[in-house]
């Protein structure tokens, strides 16, 4: 009975604790130079206009012109100096903005390493622990610097990025706000010298600034935006008000030649809704393992695998229902759609399994989920 109380107890106090948290809002871009910095000093003369008070903990200029100048006319809070190998250097003060407790700080280069010694390793700890003092925090941060796209980034870039932030900094957001930009944009905005020196241009065009990489991060950046703000769809809009955003799911057999169509067209309606999709296999008794033929367990390797580079999340479930499945991914997964190939079956097969497509179809009707039979 007291464990049971101590846990109430527990649990009622970091709903109080939460209440008194900062509200904390994140822009994010797929590179430097998008305009993070910028927006956010934009924000904060609207604020401070409107009678906010607004400081600036730590902001980044790298020197561009545009966005130095609008720090003009915005309060700042000193940075802190430290030494470090015979250098002084500076850093943001932790302390100094928790002492002046000011309603908004702006801090910039969120996942930026902080000098050795000083109390926290990285700054998102830094606007972790504003955030708990009850201030809240507007923040800035690239793409390629959050943890769970590392490998993906480095795909794309071939850079090893050691500056990442946890992702569920991210999810601890109350907003996520793309700043958005074409390829060409970018690569005008850097011939331009708004982003880097004139000197580091040309290696900056054959390096990162390449058309073809910043298309791939800007997609990363808008899925990533778009994933916060179904995050945010669940946790504050009740159930029965939720838009349901698309989920579809494409349920393969180990015939290769239907299930790479059912696969490829999935894919294509995906795009189509800018959706997730997964794709489920359930493999049955008669396709243990021991049972299967050879060349159709190659046949479902390989299909996997291009669900996945389509984008898709593979499902692998056991069973000797199929429809109970199927039934179960789309509760756990919210699928909205379910798409299936068309049945090439003799008659005698057809006889066989009309009964599992007919409780199929009443069980994905009760469910108010749609049902494709792709060709």
């Amino acid at each position: 009975m007291t464990d049971e109380r101590d846990q109430s107890a527990e649990q009622f106090l970091r709903l109080i604790q939460e209440s008194r948290r900062g509200k904390f809002k994140i822009y994010i871009g797929m590179s430097a130079g998008v305009g993070k910095s910028y927006r956010m000093l934009q924000e904060a003369h609207a604020l401070l206009k409107n009678s906010i008070d607004v400081k600036i903990g730590f902001i980044e200029t790298h020197n561009r012109a545009e966005t130095h100048a609008l720090i003009d006319g915005l309060p700042i809070i000193p940075r802190r100096k430290l030494f470090y190998k015979g250098r002084e250097l500076e850093e943001m003060d932790v302390q100094a903005i928790i002492n002046q407790h000011p309603e908004l700080a702006i801090v910039d280069e969120l996942a930026h390493t902080n000098i050795p010694g000083s109390k926290n390793e990285k700054r998102w700890q830094d606007v972790l622990e504003i955030l708990d003092a009850g201030i809240n925090v507007i923040s800035a941060v690239n793409i390629q610097h959050i943890e769970s796209l590392y490998d993906e980034v480095r795909g794309i870039t071939n850079i090893d990025v050691t500056e990442r932030v946890p992702d569920r900094v991210l999810h601890m957001a109350d907003e996520v706000v793309n700043i958005d930009l074409t390829a060409d944009e970018l690569i005008n905005r850097l011939k331009e010298g708004k982003i880097y020196d004139q000197a580091k241009v040309a290696t900056a065009l054959t390096n990162f600034f390449q058309a073809e990489k910043i298309l791939q991060l800007r997609e990363l950046a808008l899925r990533e935006v778009a994933t916060a703000v179904e995050r945010k769809i669940e946790t504050s809009v009740p159930s029965n008000l939720q838009a349901k955003p698309e989920r579809l799911l494409a349920s393969i057999s180990s015939n290769p030649d239907i299930a790479r169509r059912v696969i490829r067209k999935t894919a294509r309606l995906a795009a189509y809704y800018n959706s997730r999709w997964y794709v489920l296999y359930v493999q049955t008794p008669a396709e243990d393992p021991d049972r299967i033929r050879l060349d159709l367990q190659r046949h479902l390797i390989n299909n996997f695998k291009l669900a996945t580079e389509l984008g898709a999340e593979v499902i692998q479930a056991k069973g000797s229902n199929v429809v109970n499945c199927i039934m179960e991914e789309v509760q756990k997964r919210k699928v909205t759609t379910v798409c299936i190939g068309k049945p090439h079956f003799n008659l005698i097969q057809i006889i066989l399994r009309t009964f599992a497509f007919n409780q199929l179809l009443n069980r994905l009707s009760e469910s108010d989920t749609d049902l494709i039979i792709l060709s």
